[in-house]
């Protein structure tokens, strides 16, 4: 629709104070309506504005008229319609600077409602849409208006989507997280596995777009549009919008359980509370109440006091719709959950976690799991176990990032793997003694020997064989192993020192 469409529309009896056939001639990318002295910043190019001008009078109104017009162009409206109920006629000087600035000017009655033109306008843009698709077209103003009744009434993300693109057909679309978890779809468009949904954010085809708010790297929303042309850019953006306005609601709204969370997990990490208190901390967090449950511990390779770690911890158990839990952070920003989980199952984050890494690749993230605990009193304990799983996590694999189950931890080398690292030094050097420093040739090759020996469950010709030797050699340098350590390695305890001496290494 163009400018001078308007004037030969019925019944809104607008009258042309100031434009040519040049101006008249532009096409209408949308409308506001604004009594602001200075609307720039509400303004987009393309768009028709609306003021009874209020913000006019006859004492300083050449001065105001300066700033409103100027606004104006620098924001390249259209058009401006002025209202003459306000003033009774539209003042002079806004005729003026409009005809200095290149703006058309239009006057309407006092009978005319700014509602009805904004209708028109809008009629008119949807009704073509098909013939003639434009970057410039925003959604219908009745469109936004029922978009945020829907809001305030606390839709759900489907329809809010489904009703934003019904202008364009309802074309299919999703509203993804970084992991591709599915928030909300369009009747037209297929479930996507979340594999499969990151693809298609990465994708060139199609329109993705970003939805503003406060998040981190793991739980960010998008608006993906697979179909490319399915819907004008600019309304896309108008869409995304919506979604951050649905987000920021959906967020707020479930504060109060997010705060009951956090304060059980800062009860676990006391570690002394007693057990009224901890089953009336769970009993505040509703369904999380009943058992049995596990407790997971998240950290990134570095430390985030931002809540990266919570927010991907988060996302993570998100993605299985019918798990409740209850996640916090705890001091050393490490993210701590209880989840109630499904009897001896076996717990799943190995889908989501690759993802999650793929989020922040630059940035580790580890897990330890405990196992189940069927009382509240047990809960602490639990956490003792995860992050002694997380610790083993964060050993076997420094640069990738894993989830570890406490249930793994069934070979001595992944018990030690979650020492933390001094102790698991110092008993190195105390149970090898002078081997501990392998600087030396003599002595790293004693270790090595003593690596063989024990790998072939100490047998001489082995190991002999292994190491391309003589058997007295091998005799020879495990007598000095024993004499340097003070171990007699026909003892199984003994061995065992070693062994996990070695691997502690």
């Amino acid at each position: 629709m163009r400018v001078g469409d308007l004037l030969r529309t019925e019944g809104l009896d607008l009258t042309l104070l100031w434009g040519g056939e040049n101006l008249l001639s532009r096409a209408i990318g949308g409308v506001t309506a604004t009594d602001l002295e200075d609307p720039a910043r509400f303004l987009r190019p393309g768009e028709i504005v609306l003021s009874g001008l209020v913000w006019w009078n006859e004492a300083n109104g050449r001065t105001r008229t300066e700033r409103f017009v100027s606004a104006l162009a620098r924001a390249g409206a259209t058009a401006l319609l002025a209202g003459e109920e306000t003033h009774g006629a539209v003042p002079a000087d806004i005729v003026d600077s409009c005809r200095e600035h290149g703006i058309a000017l239009l006057a309407v009655p006092a009978h005319t409602n700014f509602r009805v033109i904004t209708e028109v306008v809008y009629r008119h843009q949807w009704g073509d849409l098909s013939r003639r698709p434009a970057d410039h077209f925003a959604l219908p103003e009745q469109v936004r208006g029922d978009l945020g009744r829907l809001l305030d009434h606390g839709t759900d993300a489907d329809e809010l989507l489904g009703r934003a693109l019904a202008p364009f057909d309802t074309p299919p679309a999703y509203v993804l997280t970084s992991t591709g978890r599915t928030i909300a779809r369009t009747a037209a468009a297929p479930a996507l596995p979340a594999g499969r949904a990151v693809a298609s954010l990465r994708s060139p085809t199609g329109a993705t777009l970003r939805v503003q708010a406060e998040t981190t790297p793991y739980d960010a929303w998008y608006l993906h549009v697979p179909q490319a042309g399915a819907a004008p850019p600019r309304a896309l953006h108008e869409i995304a919008e919506i979604i951050g306005q649905y987000r920021d609601h959906h967020d707020r709204g479930h504060a109060a359980r997010r705060r009951t969370g956090r304060d059980l997990i800062a009860l676990l990490d006391q570690g002394d509370t007693d057990a009224p208190t901890l089953a009336n901390a769970l009993t505040s967090c509703g369904p999380l109440a009943e058992g049995p449950w596990r407790v997971v511990v998240t950290t990134t390779g570095e430390r985030h006091p931002d809540g990266a770690a919570e927010a991907a911890l988060t996302e993570a158990l998100q993605h299985h719709p019918a798990t409740f839990f209850a996640a916090g952070t705890t001091p050393e920003t490490e993210a701590v959950a209880v989840v109630r989980s499904a009897g001896e199952a076996p717990f799943a984050l190995d889908e989501p976690w690759p993802l999650l890494h793929n989020c922040r690749p630059d940035t580790p993230l580890y897990a330890g799991v405990s196992a189940l605990t069927t009382e509240p009193t047990g809960l602490h304990a639990a956490l003792t176990q995860a992050r002694y799983a997380l610790a083993t996590a964060r050993h076997t694999s420094p640069t990738v990032g894993r989830v570890t189950t406490v249930e793994e931890l069934a070979t001595l080398e992944s018990l030690l793997a979650g020492i933390p690292a001094e102790v698991r030094t110092i008993f190195s050097a105390r149970t090898l003694g002078p081997l501990a420093d392998s600087g030396t040739a003599s002595h790293h090759t004693l270790l090595e020997t003593l690596e063989v020996f024990l790998a072939h469950n100490c047998s001489w010709a082995r190991t002999a064989e292994a190491l391309h030797l003589h058997v007295n050699t091998v005799h020879y340098r495990i007598d000095r192993v024993q004499v340097l350590t003070g171990r007699d390695l026909s003892r199984l305890d003994h061995k065992l020192d070693l062994r996990a001496a070695l691997l502690c290494r």
